[in-house]
């Protein structure tokens, strides 16, 4: 599957996976302070963003992805960035492809099995809404409120609307990503060890990457370094962006 993407700066490659209803512009302020030392690709993985839709979605599957894309822009060794569902799509390459990977940033996630009923609710949601009836983009979010009453969360997920002709639709493949939903929220595992640098980023107010998750992670990432940005929610590049942004330039030395 050929990947839509965003490109900027120069230097090694370095590639920016987002997370679920997420998409490639959510991390351009981020890459453009990167970029200064890196060529910087942001990618829309399979089923966001401007990326193909398929029914076809496992980790696996997104590392594959990956692997296609490093292959075909012949990158050769890479420096991954994932938040998220990204997070582990970046850990399953990392593990198969441990030769293409110097070093590797994983955002608030762990390679744990979770169930966030958050996530299903608003695919749900967004799947029973009839786009049809609304004129505006304000009124949709409106609709919104009561699932996601986070503004900035809100701000986030409704990205994804677009306005085309024939009215509003939804950039992401719903169907194909609630059908998926136990894939997204499967764990990492592996019989393999990925042992380069790699630095774990939480949120101090998400639990997504808890103290007793330290070990699994240490297993499967033996060089793992754990930080906490305290103000930061699961949504660190939205809500703690500077604060990200300066352990993201300390860790890569940009």
């Amino acid at each position: 599957m050929k990947l839509a993407y965003k490109k900027m700066g120069s230097g090694p490659p370095l590639i920016i996976l987002h997370g679920l209803f997420g998409m490639s512009d959510n991390w351009l302020t981020i890459a453009s302070r990167i970029a200064r030392k890196y060529t910087v690709y942001l990618l829309d993985q399979r089923n966001h963003g401007q990326s193909p839709h398929s029914p076809e979605f496992s980790y696996r599957i997104l590392a594959e992805d990956l692997e296609d894309f490093i292959r075909e822009h012949d990158l050769g060794v890479v420096r991954l960035i994932g938040h998220s569902m990204g997070g582990k799509a970046a850990m399953c390459h990392a593990l198969h492809y441990p030769e293409r990977v110097e070093q590797m940033v994983i955002v608030d996630i762990a390679p744990k099995s979770y169930y966030h009923p958050f996530f299903e609710r608003v695919l749900d949601f967004m799947q029973a809404l009839d786009l049809g009836q609304f004129m505006t983009r304000a009124a949709i979010e409106e609709a919104f409120v009561e699932n996601i009453p986070n503004p900035a969360v809100r701000l986030f997920i409704l990205k994804n609307l677009q306005r085309t002709e024939e009215g509003f639709r939804w950039r992401i493949n719903v169907q194909s990503l609630r059908d998926n939903l136990g894939e997204i929220f499967s764990a990492i595992s592996s019989g393999r060890r990925f042992e380069k640098p790699t630095l774990f980023v939480r949120g101090g107010r998400s639990d997504y990457i808890l103290d007793e998750d330290e070990p699994a992670i240490r297993a499967l990432f033996p060089a793992a370094e754990l930080i906490t940005i305290p103000e930061g929610s699961h949504w660190l590049h939205v809500d703690a962006e500077e604060a990200l942004c300066r352990h993201l330039r300390e860790y890569l030395q940009c």
